[in-house]
């Protein structure tokens, strides 16, 4: 059944009157007469009564009216989701997240956007930046913050705010209570490292730091996360590098002391698969992600 024969009878059926019925349809009367025709004999009833005097609806076009009204109001309910989908102002929004991302510029990002696109449900996942290199790779997320500098050509990249690397230890260390120290004086301490497998850039740049210190630190452990590696220097097991922006996780038994010299860092990102970027509900996403980094904190 064509959608116009519906739409025609609900208004002449609210008329009840050809010529009022035609006008608002912007129609003239004979095609409205040969739809009326078309659906009766579709159907198989008579919906109308009509002679010289008046157009009344029938038992059977009482109850068709009421029918086909939900039919046409659910055409429409459907016509605005996909537009509103279309437009970015409706739809579901996955990304993945490191676990420090936390306590980066993520929170708020996504606060605001959700603010502004309340219609839109995200969904947050903790995942590796390994993993979720892969799930971008696979199409199985729309985007992702992650632990990374560099990369794939397939992959478009929104850098994070810069993050400084300071020194954790255990609140006990002779160290601890200094307001800021220099890093060769670690030299000899046994460090606890982050995973390489997990985010080479997060170890990379660790790495880097100590090159530049003419340091060649003594790895005793490795940990998958960057509270984990806080974890265990709490508990006595080594020193570490980390990110100064885990102080917000407020971990006790660990000390995170300024390193002077070191400059920022940032090897933090959102990153998306460039043939999504045409998805207007991840650009809208990306262009919320921009304002807030570019926003003072």
């Amino acid at each position: 059944m064509k959608l116009h024969l519906l739409r025609y009878f609900v208004v002449l059926a609210e008329e009840l009157h050809f010529g009022r019925a035609a006008q608002r349809l912007a129609i003239t009367q004979p095609p409205l007469s040969s739809a009326l025709k078309a659906l009766e004999d579709e159907l198989g009833v008579r919906l109308l009564e009509r002679n010289s005097k008046q157009v009344t609806l029938t038992p059977a076009g009482a109850a068709y009216l009421a029918e086909a009204r939900l039919v046409l109001e659910r055409v429409a309910a459907a016509r605005d989701a996909a537009q509103a989908v279309a437009a970015g102002m409706r739809g579901r929004l996955e990304l993945g997240m490191t676990g420090s991302m936390v306590y980066r510029e993520v929170p708020r990002i996504v606060e605001t956007f959700s603010a502004r696109r309340p219609d839109i449900e995200v969904h947050l996942r903790e995942m590796s930046s390994a993993e979720q290199l892969e799930a971008l790779r696979h199409g199985q997320m729309h985007a992702g913050f992650l632990n990374a500098r560099a990369f794939p050509a397939a992959l478009a990249s929104l850098p994070l705010a810069d993050d400084r690397l300071v020194c954790c230890l255990p609140e006990a260390h002779p160290l601890a209570g200094e307001k800021s120290l220099d890093l060769k004086r670690l030299a000899d301490e046994n460090f606890v490292m982050f995973a390489r497998d997990v985010a080479p850039a997060n170890y990379d740049n660790v790495i880097a730091v100590f090159n530049r210190a003419g340091i060649h630190p003594r790895t005793r452990h490795a940990a998958r996360q960057w509270l984990t590696v806080v974890a265990m220097v709490s508990a006595g097991l080594g020193v570490a590098l980390v990110p100064a922006s885990l102080a917000q996780a407020g971990m006790r038994g660990a000390r995170l002391v300024p390193v002077r010299g070191l400059v920022p860092l940032t090897v933090g990102a959102l990153a998306w698969r460039k043939e999504d970027a045409g998805l207007a509900v991840l650009a809208s996403f990306v262009a919320v992600a921009r304002e807030v980094l570019a926003a003072p904190p």
